[in-house]
């Protein structure tokens, strides 16, 4: 049985970005494989979240990684900074990065572009810290999306160097899982070619968004005037309300709107409001369950308490191995 190794950073809600790129097919991976879902809160530092912020979102996360479907019974779910081992993996697999490798990284080039005002060292070290996080269970799979194909490979690297070093064939070499095809990529309501809070809140719909804000989301997204001839290529906004209504609605739905557009006889006010509708249905179970867990603190506790510990026996393992390996041993 493989052993697969994912995270997401707290940083607010899970939208539908998140649900289709990714908790869709961890409920699919707990049922054939070892999993360890964690919530990167140790990742988050790097925004500076203040401390309620930062222990609300770790809440939020957990509830709405159950909610979506992932079972404490079938994988492990635990919070990052719980297991205090992935904090000195990180720092012994540092000793053999080279700060050249980490400034060439396309992801910490883009953070000094956006924020050059915070540009910190745990932004430098972000892909040892995640190699940390993958290696720390020695994983064999890791689901990430096409931004985060670099980190891997990085992983990968920091893995074959200590071996080599060391001349002992420890970690294995993580490969991306790809579910068997290819990723879903949810776009913005804010014409952005990808739903993402980091650019704007507003362009997302989250998991835990009530009916009546879905519905007030959806109508303000951005559309242009329509089409003033048929065969009409689609904007980008366009395209991404075609794109939502594929993912959420019905094939008999999605098709009458594009005959409509075709036809260049679209009206984008109904046509959003049947995307609303629909999205709301989509998320309406979810959604419940959020509502129903928000009330159960002492089993949300409970499943970051037995995450954590079951987490923790396999990195003290990892740990022990490795420090035996470079040769830290008490005398």
């Amino acid at each position: 049985m493989d052993r697969v190794n994912s995270g997401i950073r707290p940083t607010g809600f899970l939208h539908l970005g998140n649900y289709f790129g990714a908790l869709r097919n961890f409920i699919k991976m707990q049922e054939e494989n070892e999993c360890f879902f964690f919530i990167a809160d140790y990742h988050s530092l790097t925004t500076h979240p203040t401390p309620l912020d930062l222990q609300s979102n770790v809440r939020n996360i957990l509830i709405e990684y159950i909610a979506a479907g992932l079972d404490p019974e079938k994988a492990t779910i635990y919070v990052q900074s719980d297991v205090p081992q992935v904090c000195e993996l990180s720092l012994l697999l540092s000793m053999n990065v080279y700060v050249g490798e980490l400034q060439r990284v396309a992801s910490f080039k883009e953070k000094v572009r956006r924020q050059p005002d915070n540009v910190n060292a745990g932004l430098l070290t972000y892909p040892v810290l995640m190699a940390a996080d993958i290696l720390l269970h020695r994983a064999d799979k890791v689901p990430v999306g096409k931004d985060q194909e670099q980190h891997l490979e990085m992983t990968r690297d920091f893995a074959q160097r200590f071996n080599r070093i060391y001349k002992h064939e420890y970690f294995k070499l993580p490969v991306a899982y790809n579910f068997g095809s290819e990723l879903v990529k949810i776009p913005g309501l804010d014409g952005s070619t990808k739903m993402s809070k980091s650019d704007n809140e507003n362009s997302c719909i989250y998991l835990a968004d009530a009916p009546d804000v879905i519905r007030k989301k959806v109508m303000k997204a951005v559309s242009d005037s329509g089409p003033t001839e048929p065969g009409q290529p689609k904007t980008q906004a366009v395209e991404n309300l075609f794109q939502l209504m594929k993912a959420v609605s019905s094939p008999d739905t999605l098709q009458y709107f594009e005959e409509q557009y075709q036809n260049c006889a679209i009206r984008y006010g109904d046509m959003k409001k049947q995307l609303a509708a629909d999205m709301t249905a989509f998320v309406q179970p979810v959604y419940e369950r959020i509502l129903e867990l928000r009330e159960k603190d002492d089993y949300i506790r409970k499943v970051a308490r037995e995450g954590a510990e079951r987490a923790r026996e396999s990195a003290a393992k990892t740990i022990k191995e490795v420090r035996e390996i470079i040769g830290i041993k008490p005398f």
